[in-house]
This record gives structure tokens, C-alpha cells and sequence, in this order.
């Protein structure tokens, strides 16, 4: 099979890396930065440059790129994708980017999906990229609900045999509530968290907690502003819930109520455990 890999940053690039470890498959490559595909050339991440001409004997093309670059590509290449070939945008949100090209799939000989690989780094660039990153990661695809079940179990199967643990098949909008909890919320409190004015004095005074609570505020501001404006309507819900459980400690912690800072601590224990089971 060949396969385009538009965007060869740390996601782009590992899967990139990865299908070449796992598979037989051809791996055509593109990104902005000239450099960026000599060396995923000479590491073997691609087999050679995607062309305009190599583009249309894709059988799948994952788009690796943020947002709004994902759907000005895929709208400037719509009528190059060879018929029947199945075009998977990797993005971090759903919603927005499946309005907008779905209907181009519909209207074309060519299939799309919406996905969404759910591993990563606090760092961006094919220099951080990983044969291992998607190993045992759960790798989300978005559908209409109505989509032929032969190319389900086509996209199914790709990523389960590169190495993806499971496959999670759900609609964008659910996609973007979760991922405003599990992603996107956390590293709004891992940004916020590492401001305070003792973390500059922080050495010799943390250990794991401090490190976990601040590994994704090293993060690229630039997509996850975007990401955060396109989730807008799920994200700010998520993020004044949070406000109002975090001011419920302060509360305690300020009326000197024992009793109430007991049962949020043991609240939080409770549900934590009941997640593990």
C-alpha cells in the first residue's frame, strides 16, 4: 500500500517511523521544512518526497497538521486523491474539521475519517519523533455514523497492526467533549500551575508530583491556542467546573473546616480508584 504522510512533525513523523518499523507499506512524505524531509529520508521514515504525481497513487493519506492547515490542504488537493483512497486527518479536534471536509468526501471519489492518535511528547518536530510513541496507545476515529463498515475495518486494522492498542470509534462531537477533559484541561492546569512564584525556587524541594504536574506546560502555544478556540464550546465548560471544585478546597482550607477538606480529599481517592477498577 502507499501511504502519504502530510506533516512530518513529532506526530507525522512517528507514524511515519512507525509504519516503516511494522509494514511493508510505502511512505511518501511532506512537510514545509526542506530539512525536516531530508532527514526522515535519511532515517528511513520515508521511502520519498510525496509529489503531485505520487500523490494520486495513495491509497491513504494521514494529514498531520494543525487545524486550519489540515483543512486549507485537504480543500487545495480534494480533486488529486486517487478513487476509492482514504483520507485521515490526525488533528486534535473533531468537530470543526469535520464539517468542513466530510462533505468533500462525499462529493468525491474518496473516502475521509477523522482521526485522532491519542500518544504524544511535550516536545514538537520530527528530531523528537518515535517508532514507539503509538505503542500500546489508543487511536481515535471519527465516523458519521453511516460509513461502509469494509472501510471501518480497513482503518481498524492499519493501526491496530502498527502498533495502536485499540481503536475507539466514535462521533467528533463526543470526541471533542472528552478530549476537553482528558487533553485540554490538563494542560491549561499544567500551564497555570508552573506560573507560581515558587516554582523558580522549586529545586531541591519536588520529586514526581512536581514533575507530572508540569511536563505538558512545556507545550507548543501555538497549536494549542488553536486547539483551544476550535473546542471553544466544550473546553470552557470543563474549565469552570474545575474553578468551582478548586475554590471548594480553598473554602475549606480558608473557614479552617477540617471535616470539609476531608471529604473532598477522600471524594477524589474514591473516584480515582473507581476509574482503575
Amino acid at each position: 500500500m502507499n501511504i502519504a504522510i502530510i506533516g512530518l512533525g513529532l506526530i507525522g513523523g512517528s507514524l511515519a517511523r512507525t509504519i516503516k518499523l511494522h509494514t511493508e507499506h510505502r511512505v511518501y512524505g511532506c512537510d514545509l521544512n526542506r530539512d525536516t524531509i531530508q532527514q526522515a529520508f535519511l532515517m528511513g521514515a520515508i521511502d520519498e518526497e510525496l509529489q503531485d504525481e505520487t500523490l494520486r497513487d495513495c491509497d491513504m493519506v494521514l494529514v498531520c497538521l494543525y487545524p486550519s492547515a489540515i483543512v486549507n490542504w485537504v480543500k487545495a488537493h480534494a480533486g488529486d486523491f486517487m478513487p476509492g483512497a482514504l483520507v485521515i486527518d490526525c488533528g486534535g479536534v473533531k468537530q470543526t474539521i469535520f464539517n468542513e471536509l466530510a462533505p468533500l468526501a462525499r462529493e468525491g471519489s474518496w473516502h475521509y475519517i477523522g482521526g485522532h492518535p491519542m500518544a504524544g511528547r511535550e516536545f514538537s518536530g520530527f528530531k523528537y519523533a518515535r517508532d514507539d510513541l503509538f505503542d500500546r496507545a489508543s487511536m481515535i476515529l471519527c465516523t458519521s455514523g453511516d460509513d461502509n463498515l469494509d472501510l471501518l475495518q480497513w482503518a481498524r486494522d492499519f493501526f491496530l497492526d502498527i502498533g495502536f492498542r485499540r481503536v475507539q470509534f466514535t462521533t467528533p462531537q463526543t470526541h471533542d467533549e472528552m478530549i476537553a477533559y482528558t487533553s485540554q484541561l490538563a494542560h491549561i492546569v499544567s500551564s497555570a500551575y508552573v506560573k507560581c512564584p515558587l516554582a523558580d525556587k522549586h529545586r531541591g524541594f519536588s520529586a514526581g508530583s512536581f514533575a507530572d504536574m508540569t511536563r505538558v506546560a512545556r507545550l507548543n502555544e501555538g497549536m494549542w491556542t488553536e486547539l483551544f478556540f476550535d473546542n471553544r464550546e466544550a473546553l470552557l465548560p470543563v474549565v469552570e467546573d474545575l474553578v468551582l471544585r478548586v475554590t471548594e478546597y480553598r473554602d475549606a482550607l480558608r473557614d479552617d473546616d477540617r471535616e470539609a477538606m476531608m471529604r473532598l480529599l477522600r471524594e477524589g481517592r474514591e473516584t480515582k480508584e473507581r476509574l482503575e477498577n
